[in-house]
């Protein structure tokens, strides 16, 4: 069987309804208005580290203490009501992040309707990935006075030469479109051709197994060649094959188990 047909063969495995419940994708999948949606979606990727399990219960007790509509606790909610986020830790997430993640989404959807518009106004239609909306989206994340420098690491940037996993994770929840119903396809100013491989090391160890990655560190430039290596396999849809490759990975682990 050649690559692009095994590939192809673990998107349709993976990328069906089922996988939402064990994945962090079930959390936005939990809420239908747009805010709410982006808000969670953006949310639990930044939290994304460890077991899937772990990371859905914490964004669970997260969104817990915003009630039933995150977006409408994040417009009007006021400092005393930031108290009970004081509590609130997943591994290196402290409170001072949480914190400035509710500051700066006050001010943010206070100004805008979406947070699309948070990415796309740093790409053009032609740009060849989304590496500009990830770089600019920092530098507006980190705007406000006296941003906490620690924070920074929480939302990383292609500059620093990071893979931009949790960033590029989210991009695709938001922009792939097709009608299997486990990414959203919701924003429309960013082409799905335009996404990156969320690169964690799962991911990476099955690329390097099927030789779609030949660089030696995993930074930026890794993200590039291997989702380079995967447009020619699909130019209009290569984030589709993070279905792939984390599903390959889980069926090898499994039968390691056996």
């Amino acid at each position: 069987m050649e690559l692009k047909e095994l590939l192809d063969q673990y998107v349709n495995t993976y990328n069906v309804p089922g996988f939402i419940t064990n994945d962090p994708i079930s959390i936005p999948h939990r809420y239908a208005r747009l805010q709410d949606i982006e808000i969670t979606a953006f949310w639990t990727s930044m939290l994304a580290w460890g077991q899937r399990v772990t990371i859905i219960n914490k964004a669970t007790e997260l969104f817990a203490l915003m009630g039933e509509s995150p977006y409408e606790f994040i417009l009007n909610h006021t400092e005393e009501d930031r108290k009970p986020f004081l509590d609130f830790k997943h591994r290196t997430f402290q409170p001072t992040d949480t914190l400035y993640f509710l500051a700066f989404f006050q001010q943010y959807y206070r100004q805008h309707t979406s947070l699309e518009f948070g990415f796309s106004q740093f790409i053009k239609p032609d740009s060849p990935d989304i590496s500009p909306a990830l770089s600019g989206f920092h530098e507006l994340f980190f705007n406000l006075p006296d941003s906490p420098q620690r924070t920074r690491k929480h939302v990383a940037t292609p500059i620093r030469k990071s893979t931009c996993k949790r960033l590029n994770m989210f991009l695709r929840w938001m922009v792939r479109k097709d009608q299997m119903g486990v990414d959203f396809g919701i924003w429309n100013t960013i082409k799905p051709s335009q996404l990156m491989i969320p690169l964690d090391v799962h991911v990476e160890r099955i690329a390097r197994k099927f030789g779609l990655i030949k660089r030696k560190q995993r930074d930026w430039k890794t993200v590039v060649e291997l989702t380079e290596r995967l447009r020619l396999f699909d130019g209009e849809d290569p984030a589709k094959y993070d279905f792939a490759l984390f599903g390959y990975g889980v069926e090898e682990k499994s039968r390691k188990q056996i």
